[in-house]
């Protein structure tokens, strides 16, 4: 249990290092990003853990990603500006 929640952590930091470094624009700052990928990650894996009954590591490492993608893609912004037209326009 150690070793899934150990890799699982780093899984987290290690997709969420990613995701700020190639969309740092569109996302808040560092000290938000790392640890939501983390904690997506965790709790992506005690849910699986949870599911599973202790199953296989790859199902949890694979269910800690999901989980930890999904946390992350929640602090994207919008690409661009949100071009707001008047109501009386």
């Amino acid at each position: 249990m150690l070793i899934e929640a150990l890799s699982s952590a780093i899984l987290g930091l290690a997709l969420a290092w990613t995701a700020y470094s190639r969309m740092s624009h569109r996302l808040p700052a560092r000290a938000l990003v790392l640890p939501t990928g983390i904690a997506g990650a965790l709790s992506g894996a005690f849910v699986m853990n949870t599911a599973l009954d202790a199953g296989n590591l790859l199902t949890i490492l694979l269910g800690s990603v999901i989980v930890s993608v999904a946390s992350l893609s929640l602090l994207l912004r919008p690409a661009g500006r949100l071009r707001r037209r008047s109501a009386t326009a």
